[in-house]
């Protein structure tokens, strides 16, 4: 049989590339997703099983396209996701960061008169443990997608401006994937997610390519705004238009959470400079 040479992949163009990438996925991914599309009937089973289906499978083709395609056999390490107590520590603080800046948020605006603090109405552990768990599932999945994987074959093409800002942009756009509807009904919080993606790629220079503190910044967020949102910890008092506050409750979808994700920004972006200026 002749077999086919995966190492011309690295050759093409960064577009080509993603393509046959994505392409391979999906020959991967569909064949076992289409049965369970058509015979499940809970819609959250159904979500996690070709959730979880679909990110082993996307470990498995990311490993043998490092090890055919780029002859990297280690290729998660040399997208940052390197099991080291440097990237432990930088996962925590991350984690830290995006709790506190959650907080600093609905902090000031508890303060402004703009958010009523409630107590909680279920399990307050319960809900903390349950979305800690959920926010670093999402935060290692995306993570590992955009700022592993994706931001790897940006940066082979082009420099690492232009990289990183197509990087934080189809970040935001792959949150959109989604009915007309519900893309309209969402669209305020685009801006922040791109300046989100922003913030991640320049955590990620900012220590020295590791991926620990993005997975840990991105975990923090989600896990602070599940614990308020899920527990139901706050209410929204009407003082100002919920476009300053966060369109449906969302922060991401107001100018509070756009300024918060300014100065994210502007501090990760320092400290990457720095890191580059030594290196």
């Amino acid at each position: 049989m002749m077999q086919i040479d995966l190492a011309k992949i690295a050759q093409y163009p960064v577009p080509l590339r993603l393509g046959c990438f994505i392409l391979a996925l999906s020959i991967l991914w569909l064949p076992l997703a289409i049965p369970i599309y058509l015979l499940v009937s809970d819609t959250n089973l159904e979500s996690i099983l070709t959730m979880v289906i679909l990110y082993v499978e996307f470990i498995f083709l990311l490993k043998l396209w490092g090890k055919r395609v780029y002859q990297k056999p280690k290729i998660l390490t040399h997208y940052g996701l390197e099991f080291s107590r440097l990237n432990g520590i930088v996962f925590l603080q991350g984690l830290a960061i995006g709790l506190i800046s959650i907080l600093i948020v609905f902090s000031l605006q508890g303060l402004l008169g703009w958010v009523i603090w409630q107590q909680p109405k279920v399990l307050l552990l319960k809900i903390i443990l349950e979305g800690f768990l959920v926010s670093f599932g999402v935060g290692l999945a995306e993570e590992l997608l955009f700022r592993g994987w994706l931001l790897d074959e940006l940066e082979r093409d082009y420099n690492l401006g232009l990289a990183a800002c197509i990087d934080a942009i189809l970040f935001a756009v792959a949150h959109f994937i989604k009915p007309l509807a519900a893309i309209i009904h969402t669209l305020p919080q685009f801006p922040a997610l791109v300046l989100l993606g922003l913030t991640q790629v320049w955590g990620k220079r900012g220590t020295r390519g590791r991926l620990g503190l993005p997975i840990g910044l991105h975990s923090g967020l989600v896990w602070g705004y599940y614990i308020i949102n899920v527990g139901e910890l706050t209410k929204y008092s009407g003082v100002v238009p919920d476009w300053i506050t966060g369109v449906n409750n969302n922060p991401l979808q107001g100018i509070m959470g756009v300024l918060s994700m300014c100065g994210l920004a502007w501090w990760m972006r320092g400290k990457a400079l720095k890191i580059n200026n030594k290196l």
